[in-house]
């Protein structure tokens, strides 16, 4: 059902990546990859508004449309209470986890919206919606996202075009094992299915669905 569609996909070298583009595939999908400087992707910084432009035309150029947007890129840094927050630190979060999203989705909408049907689907994090002290940068910029993605499912809705985001608790990627080897990673959630929910989301029989905000915790 979904052969010949084309799915756009960000940040395919980051833990999530690998789950998502072996899963896309899987059900149908062409994928064009986007990383910086990753292998045979397609390479672009997001976090510019040229960048994410180069990266939606090279997509468009190479498989003609743009079907779904799938936009995995984001980043973690903090642990500081706001007080002693740099503004590096904040610049960076809201670069890699809001800004690239914009310039990305602003780039895509008008093929999608050309085409008369489009799925733009974002991962955000539990802490967009459960506030962590000590986390403002990550968790403003995490808040942020899942508002712009409810503002383009209400924008996109009467062109075809769905939103959503879904947002994960810890996932089980060798950098967070590696990062808190204390912790029992048999309760964070597997990249798989995270990259079966973004699959469903992208096909016809989540049509309806739209503008949603969709925890995926596990067991954390």
């Amino acid at each position: 059902m979904n052969a010949g569609r084309v799915a756009l996909i960000s940040g395919v070298s980051g833990g999530l990546g690998g789950a998502v583009t072996r899963a896309f595939p899987r059900a149908g999908f062409t994928v064009v990859g986007v990383a910086r400087g990753a292998g045979n992707y397609v390479s672009a910084d997001l976090t510019r508004p040229e960048g994410a432009r180069a990266a939606v035309d090279e997509a468009l150029r190479q498989a003609g449309r743009v079907d779904v947007l799938v936009h995995l890129m984001g980043g973690f840094a903090g642990g500081q209470p706001v007080e002693a927050t740099d503004d590096a630190t904040w610049q960076r979060m809201l670069d890699l986890n809001l800004n690239a999203a914009f310039y990305l989705c602003r780039a895509v909408l008008p093929a999608m919206k050309a085409a008369g049907r489009g799925r733009i689907l974002t991962v955000g994090s539990r802490t967009g919606v459960e506030a962590a002290a000590n986390f403002a940068a990550y968790g403003v910029s995490k808040a942020a996202l899942i508002a712009l993605t409810r503002t383009l499912a209400l924008e996109g809705r009467e062109h075809g075009i769905t939103a959503n985001v879904v947002l994960p608790s810890t996932i089980d990627t060798p950098a967070n094992r590696a990062a808190m080897p204390q912790a029992d990673a048999t309760r964070w959630v597997k990249p798989e299915a995270i990259a079966d929910l973004l699959v469903w989301l992208a096909s016809d029989e989540a049509g309806e669905i739209n503008g949603a905000v969709i925890p995926i915790y596990g067991r954390a």
